[in-house]
């Protein structure tokens, strides 16, 4: 069984990370081990990882589009940073619709200066706090955003995100708020999200129907009013096409068959 814990976001990572968090397994060789369920998710998150074999990884997920279902894997440690969206697309050097869908090692994308946090990390092992520090310096080194654009992407993501029970407005409106043209605000989107708008609200729309449906418990029609879709068929729908099983069938852990990650 793995245990998940949050962690601080230290000071020198706030403007590039928006969250940390910890994985650890309580005993790696103890019992079957839970399936493993990767939601839907719009943000680029920054992993490393360790394998009771002795191996380490340092990789990039980019944002994911639809749920997955894998078995069990082994990971005494797994260490994953939350990618601010106004700092990912310098961060990464490409644009995130290039790791949209990809888990990506990120040698692949900063070449050989990689190596140097690579080593730094797997010295660290599981040692959170000596890996945040290594992270914190290499991530700052490689720092170019622009704060303009930066602060535009952000403000554009929270308009899209919007508030659980509340309706959003039409990207249109979004685009003449933040002053610019819904094409410019299309094209940023896929630069530094990796996603285009509706799929964006789609994923987080889906995102706030579970958190309120593990929070509240699962009142379906009540749950398509207060996350802003037309109506729970309009939810179950659109849940099934990116979870691939009905809301109901979800919270019944009847979930899709489980593959190899």
């Amino acid at each position: 069984m793995s245990i998940e814990v949050s962690k601080t976001v230290p000071d020198g990572l706030r403007s590039l990370v928006k969250a940390v968090s910890v994985l650890r397994a309580d005993d790696p060789a103890a019992g079957e081990r839970p399936p493993l369920v990767h939601l839907p998710d719009p943000d680029t998150s920054l992993i490393f990882r360790t394998t009771s074999a002795g191996r380490s990884d340092l990789l990039v997920i980019g944002p994911r589009t639809r749920a997955s279902y894998h078995v069990g894997k082994d990971l005494p440690f797994c260490l994953r940073l939350r990618l601010r969206p106004g700092a990912t697309r310098p961060l990464l050097g490409v644009p995130v619709s290039e790791v949209v869908d990809r888990v990506v090692p990120l040698r692949e994308l900063w070449g050989a200066s990689a190596d140097p946090l690579d080593a730094a990390l797997a010295y660290a092992g599981g040692d959170d706090g000596l890996a945040l520090k290594h992270l914190e310096a290499a991530l700052s080194a490689r720092t170019s955003a622009d704060g303009v654009r930066a602060e535009l992407v952000q403000a554009a993501v929270q308009a899209l995100r919007g508030r659980a029970r509340e309706r959003r407005e039409p990207l249109p409106a979004i685009a003449r708020h933040l002053a610019v043209s819904e094409r410019h605000l299309r094209a940023l989107f896929a630069d530094a999200v990796g996603l285009s708008p509706k799929r964006y609200e789609r994923i987080e729309r889906v995102r706030q129907a579970l958190a309120l449906a593990r929070a509240d418990g699962p009142r379906w029609a009540d749950l398509a009013t207060a996350t802003g879709y037309y109506d729970q068929s309009h939810m179950t729908a659109e849940f099934r096409t990116l979870m691939g099983v009905t809301p109901a069938a979800y919270f019944e852990g009847r979930l899709p068959a489980l593959q190899p990650c």
